[in-house]
């Protein structure tokens, strides 16, 4: 989940909790270019504000001036679509081709208790399913274990979505290669959490908008970087940190595991790893030398390259989920190999 998604629901969730209500958009299909994906949200209330976006800009005002007037959503969910034809997608400025079909809900402070068990699941990191009949106005939020793609049945009119935390870069150590990943990584829309036992090296972290801990990274990983969304990268080139960081990452449900230094220093990280009674499967998911081998020597390119990594590594396993029949899984060191040193596959 995005960012702005996770607002909106935030949002919604402090409207209906001081007794106002509101509006719930969700893009349920778009056809030709789209600025923002399926599953994309926006709130606003009577009194004009907007959470999120539909569109980038493109739908908006038009959408808000249809609710306050009365003129959709007035009391039920309800379908509509835009950029039916040529001459309404050129008047909203949508993209050559390109429409959006939206399910927008008039949400009542009686549904308060639904978002609210949203909201929690995802600051816990955890996954929530809601379902929303538009005949019958019936609404039900489950917790489960695997994400799904939103999906909307025009015959049965329903829409099922899933409500995933967002993905959180967590790096071990506050030194100048994580301030690069740091920057990338926001940018990339990630929650990223700095972990450093030092204080002073953590107070002179210099990026705005990321979580500080100060404590050793075993404790801080078990209690809130447990999950599949969540890339762990050990940075500090000081084996009595990145240890004990690496020995509970690898024992978790993270879907990157990432170590910095050179193959001398990863294998020797190893044999460390293997004493402390690491199992070989646990082990064998260790990224290192972290990153796609680019030729990476300064702290930008270094960033990059795991980046990069963690990229290609989340795309497979979100194609995975939408998709079992991919057999994608996370890039091979076999396939690594095949890189150029720019990074573009050869042969």
């Amino acid at each position: 989940m995005q960012a702005v998604d996770e607002n909106v629901l935030t949002r919604v969730t402090a409207s209906l909790s001081e007794g106002k209500s509101c509006w719930l958009a969700t893009v349920v299909a778009t056809y030709g270019s789209s600025p923002r994906p399926v599953g994309s949200l926006l709130t606003c209330d009577a009194g004009g504000e907007i959470v999120g976006s539909l569109s980038g800009g493109c739908v908006e005002d038009d959408l808000l001036e249809k609710l306050t007037l009365g003129l959709l959503a007035n009391e039920r969910a309800q379908f509509f679509r835009y950029g039916d034809d040529e001459e309404q997608a050129e008047k909203l400025g949508l993209p050559c081709g390109g429409h959006l079909d939206i399910i927008v809900e008039a949400l009542e402070t009686s549904m308060l208790p639904h978002f609210e068990k949203i909201t929690q699941r995802l600051r816990s990191r955890n996954l929530c399913q809601r379902t929303v009949n538009l005949s019958d106005r019936s609404i039900e939020t489950v917790n489960v274990d695997r994400f799904e793609e939103l999906r909307y049945d025009e015959d049965d009119h329903t829409l099922v979505q899933t409500y995933g935390p967002r993905y959180q870069m967590f790096l071990i150590g506050a030194g100048m290669v994580s301030q690069y990943v740091a920057e990338m990584a926001q940018a990339l829309d990630y929650r990223v959490v700095i972990c450093d036992p030092r204080q002073d090296v953590l107070d002179g972290f210099p990026v705005e908008g990321v979580e500080k801990i100060c404590d050793m990274p075993d404790d801080v990983i078990r209690e809130s970087a447990n999950d599949c969304h969540t890339a762990i990268i050990a940075l500090t080139h000081d084996p009595r940190i990145d240890d004990m960081g690496l020995m509970e990452a690898l024992k978790t449900e993270a879907f990157y595991v990432g170590a910095m230094g050179s193959s001398r220093t990863s294998a020797s990280r190893r044999d460390r790893l293997r004493a402390l009674d690491i199992t070989a499967n646990e082990l064998e998911r260790l990224r290192a030398p972290v990153g796609l081998p680019i030729g990476s020597k300064t702290p930008p390119e270094i960033a990059l390259s795991i980046l990069a990594e963690i990229t290609v590594i989340r795309k497979q396993l979100e194609a995975e989920e939408t998709d079992p029949s991919i057999l994608a899984g996370s890039v091979s060191r076999e396939s690594e190999s095949r890189l150029a040193p720019s990074g573009i596959v050869v042969g």
